[in-house]
């Protein structure tokens, strides 16, 4: 049984920092997180790199304690996978994501990646998409 995340700890107003004024921030649900900005390409390494060093830093609990803290990021880019489509985008981060999970380094979706097909926004084969033929 997973247990809630305590709204402390949740990384919104650190997303919404790194996001900016231009950006969107959005809970998808559990510990997983989305969001949307336009990052030249010129930047876009070393945006993704300061999001990684952004949410590996602990997070200090009100009674003092510290937490460390792991995420892993997916990202696509609509120049680079050739569209616009938000479903298309999200779906090709989420498989940049699970491709990267563990590395502790942000991976840039590719067009491998986007074409990884999902149930119901979730990467198919990943344990848990597939229940008697349908997402879990």
């Amino acid at each position: 049984m997973r247990r809630a995340m305590p709204y402390s700890l949740l990384p919104v107003p650190r997303l919404t920092a790194w996001a900016g004024p231009r950006g969107a921030v959005g809970r998808l649900g559990g510990d997983e997180f989305a969001m949307v900005l336009d990052l030249p390409p010129g930047r876009r390494w070393l945006r993704l790199e300061q999001l990684v060093r952004m949410l590996h830093t602990p997070v200090v609990l009100d009674d003092g304690r510290t937490v460390d803290v792991a995420a892993s990021v997916g990202a696509a880019a609509r120049d680079v996978l050739g569209t616009r489509d938000l479903a298309a985008l999200q779906r090709a981060a989420g498989a940049a994501l699970y491709d990267g999970k563990h590395s502790g380094r942000a991976v840039l979706a590719t067009a491998e990646q986007a074409a990884v097909p999902s149930i119901n926004g979730r990467r198919a084969g990943r344990p848990g998409t597939a229940v008697w033929g349908r997402a879990a």
